[in-house]
């Protein structure tokens, strides 16, 4: 054989096999690059931090932004992609090789246990307890309180929706009309997510701005976007979308998240209340960080589970991110789950750190089997951080600022500030509601909820109301009818018209009250009012009482039954009132009144040597109230009190009654005050107290005293003493101390077969110490003028008035039963020393 021909031979199979190598290498080295994002399916929310690889590589993997972002890329073969992450099924998708694709996941939530670790070895230490301990050496240092002064533009969006759509829930009129709806409803969770109904969406721009010592802050919210059904884009829905709502600060021993406290992951007590589990470390954003997982000792706490991630030495143990959950197991009503997620970012020169995004999804459970759940979705993104920038203290006189054109639509506006663009679902959320509440039936469901929580229903400038109030039937008046009207903003934004007209079919009487009020100032505060009215009043309601007594609920309730035994008369009143902020935290009332007593029932009293059964009294009311860190929301008539500090609320109250001006019979004087708290008080739960003082120089018949409210009824009444009979005591100078402790499942949680119940329990004391002087006393006759007994009264002893109680409440999600015992007073007649009320609550 030709050598040449062999040698070729062999060339041509030499590069054959090494062009075929190369091409092969050349497939193989093809860059495959995928982009996705990883949500919750059951929520449509991003997964942050989350977990993703391809299968079969350990150190090929990466993991989601904070809004669940993620970009891998391999020259490595590899046909699968994994996207997993605690608390979440794992779940893989295929991958095209060699090419550039966008890979969405969906994970499904999972329960999950984690196993209990037992440890033999004596010196064994936790290492997550390591870092635990350098966190707690930093925490001041890391914490943002602990500089002088910050700030920032802050982006919130907030959503709801009604989720956990039922077939039950289907077949309901209203969401039969809506059922076109559900089918695009669905991209909102995702093409794998559960199908959602959105119900409202906005979006808010404002600078926040904060300070310490003392403690001060300030939100100007400078534009807002609200769709929602129901809800209007007014004053006060852009003050609460606002980010001074939007607060979580792990740094805190305690998170009040829907009036509850959470005790953090990072708390100073840590070890009493969580297990830890150090995970791994990894690098996020350059800086070394350890992963640690957390979860409560008690699975019914009101504790977190998740995880952290913690910086290391050279960063100061700073909390970096975070991902805490609440789920069902936790003692709370209607709740289905609570997640937080944060990321923080540090200050200039690693001072402190502030929170850069936050994620909040609260999911509310179905209440019955045939309705549907609820989930509430927040974001917030920060940027341009400035700190310690001190400003004069007259810039946080106002703690919620909306700006006059923040209301006004402006596409162009949000395309420019908006911080993340909308996705395309978010996008079509606006139009979904849009179309939505333009529904007949909703509209028609929208105006009765409305009825049902205002208690009016509008007519164009004038509302109707209130239903509580549109019959009731008591022994004086027989069948009593009422009819109510107010103006609305619509009429006007300043003045606000208002009466009623009564009718008794018994009494034949016509009852009335007529007046206006009128906001003279938004910056400070002032309003000035008069009110004339002619109805049956009770003696009972008359006193000195700082309580929220006089809701609507309360106010109907008492105009039905037999009305003797809260010694009722015809009161004719005429008053007029102004009322200033003088500086912040600090509000100055001044009335003056006129008012005629003419009793229904058997009294007298001493004139001299006259008998005297009516009387009038003109009298002038100065009310200071005192809470500096109090913060208001406006309404375009009206502002409402938001007490998120829990601080102290001082009410101080002098009257001067005013002898011979407009007919008074008397001249008198009176002083009272009230202090008012809500305290937070760790692992032993919630406290309130209220701390009333009364003093009465003058003398005066006993419906111009201080007459102690009794309840000689089946319901529980915390405003009241509950095994205190009507008109027991009386008194000139008192002073009265109620308490309410709730428990929040500290006892019960611990306790296994209660647990499961979720029963709460509860503790109330009522102390009253009171003296009544002869002088007053003796002003009332034992008989009237023809012989018939004129009602008693007494007042207190040396000893006071005490009765204790403890109680069981969130008995079937709604009742409380209270098991009161009367120390003090057993003797009296017609008086039981034990007692049992109760009453209906709705308390998450």
């Amino acid at each position: 054989m030709n050598k040449s021909i062999v040698y070729k031979g062999i060339w041509v199979k030499i590069f054959t096999f090494f062009f075929s190598f190369l091409l092969t290498f050349t497939v193989f080295a093809q860059n495959t690059v995928i982009t996705g994002k990883v949500t919750d399916t059951d929520t449509g929310e991003p997964i942050p931090f989350a977990n993703v690889y391809f299968k079969g590589s350990t150190s090929n993997g990466t993991t989601t932004s904070f809004d669940g972002f993620f970009k891998i890329s391999t020259d490595v073969p590899a046909d699968s992609l994994i996207a997993s992450f605690v608390g979440y099924s794992a779940r893989a998708k295929f991958v095209e090789k060699g090419k550039t694709q966008l890979i969405n996941f969906q994970l499904s939530p999972q329960v999950t246990t984690l196993k209990e670790v037992v440890v033999s070895a004596k010196n064994y230490e936790n290492p997550a307890w390591v870092i635990l301990r350098n966190v707690m050496k930093n925490k001041e240092k890391n914490d943002h309180r602990n500089l002088q002064a910050y700030q920032y533009e802050s982006y919130n969006k907030i959503e709801v929706d009604i989720d956990n759509i039922s077939e039950k829930f289907k077949k309901r009129k209203m969401i039969q009309k809506i059922t076109a709806l559900l089918d695009s409803a669905k991209g909102i969770a995702g093409e794998d997510g559960k199908p959602l109904i959105p119900v409202f969406i906005s979006e808010s721009l404002s600078d926040y701005y904060w300070q310490s010592n003392p403690e001060k802050r300030r939100e100007i919210v400078k534009k807002t976007n609200i769709q929602g059904i129901g809800v209007e884009d007014g004053s006060i829905t852009s003050q609460i979308i606002g980010t001074s709502f939007q607060q979580y600060n792990f740094y805190k021993n305690w998170l009040k998240i829907l009036d509850k406290d959470f005790v953090s992951p990072i708390a100073d007590g840590w070890n009493g209340y969580y297990d830890y589990d150090l995970k791994d470390s990894t690098t996020i954003n350059g800086i070394k960080t350890y992963r640690l997982e957390f979860f409560p000792k008690r699975p019914q706490d009101l504790a977190f589970t998740g995880t952290m991630w913690i910086t290391d030495s050279l960063h100061s143990y700073a909390l970096q991110r975070m991902d805490a959950m609440i789920d069902k197991k936790a003692n709370l009503n209607f709740i289905e789950k609570i997640k937080i997620q944060q990321e923080l970012a540090p200050t200039e020169a690693g001072m402190a750190w502030l929170p850069a995004k936050t994620r909040v999804l609260v999911d509310v459970g179905e209440i019955k089997d045939d309705w549907a759940g609820v989930l509430a979705k927040s974001y917030t993104s920060n940027k341009n951080f400035s700190i310690n920038k001190v400003k004069e203290g007259k810039f946080f006189e106002e703690n919620i600022t909306v700006l006059e054109e923040a209301t006004l639509k402006d596409k162009d506006f949000w395309e420019k500030n908006r911080h993340d663009s909308l996705s395309a679902a978010e996008k079509n959320i606006y139009q979904m509601i849009d179309t939505i509440k333009k529904l007949p039936i909703v509209r028609n469901y929208i105006e009765i909820a409305d009825i049902a929580i205002n208690g009016y229903k509008s007519i164009g400038k004038i509302d109707v109301g209130t239903y509580v109030f549109l019959y009731s039937n008591n022994n004086i008046e027989g069948n009593r009818f009422r009819l109510g009207i107010k103006t609305n903003e619509y009429f006007s934004k300043r003045l606000i018209l208002h009466g009623y007209l009564a009718y008794g079919t018994l009494d034949k009487l016509f009852k009335y009250r007529v007046g206006f009020d009128y906001i003279v100032s938004r910056k400070p505060w002032t309003q000035v009012g008069i009110a004339s009215k002619y109805d049956i009043s009770q003696v009972a309601l008359q006193g000195s009482d700082f309580s929220s007594r006089s809701n609507a609920l309360f106010a109907s309730s008492v105009t039905w039954g037999n009305l003797a035994n809260r010694r009722p008369f015809l009161q004719r009143l005429n008053e007029f009132y102004v009322q200033s902020d003088i500086f912040k935290g600090f509000i100055q009332k001044i009335t003056l009144k006129n008012q005629g007593f003419d009793p229904l029932f058997s009294f007298q009293y001493l004139n001299g040597s006259e008998r005297q059964r009516t009387f009038t009294t003109t009298e002038v009311v100065f009310e200071s109230r005192i809470s500096f860190k109090e913060q208001y929301v406006q309404t375009d008539l009206s502002r409402n009190s938001i007490n998120i500090h829990n601080n102290p609320i001082i009410t101080l109250r002098y009257t001067m009654g005013l002898k011979d001006v407009m007919g008074s019979d008397f001249s008198y004087h009176k002083f009272s005050a009230n202090v008012t708290q809500q305290m937070r008080l760790g692992t032993l739960g919630r406290g309130t107290y209220s701390i009333t003082g009364v003093y009465i120089p003058t003398t005066l018949p006993y419906p111009l005293l201080e007459a102690h409210l009794g309840n000689q009824t089946w319901f529980y009444n915390q405003f009241a003493y509950n095994l205190m009979n009507f008109f027991e005591f009386v008194s000139d100078q008192a002073v009265s101390l109620n308490y309410t402790h709730r428990f929040e499942g500290l006892l019960f949680n611990r306790l296994p077969l209660i647990r499961k119940l979720k029963w709460r329990l509860v503790g109330t004391a009522n102390v009253l110490y009171g003296s009544l002087r002869s002088e007053n006393f003796n002003l009332i006759p034992a008989t009237m003028t023809d012989g018939t007994p004129v009602k008693s009264f007494t007042g207190l002893g040396t000893d006071p008035y005490v009765e204790v109680g403890y109680g069981i409440e969130n008995i079937f999600r709604f009742l409380r039963i209270d098991f009161i015992h009367r120390l003090t007073y057993l003797d009296k007649p017609n008086v039981n020393p034990f007692g049992i009320r109760i009453g209906a609550q709705f308390r998450l």
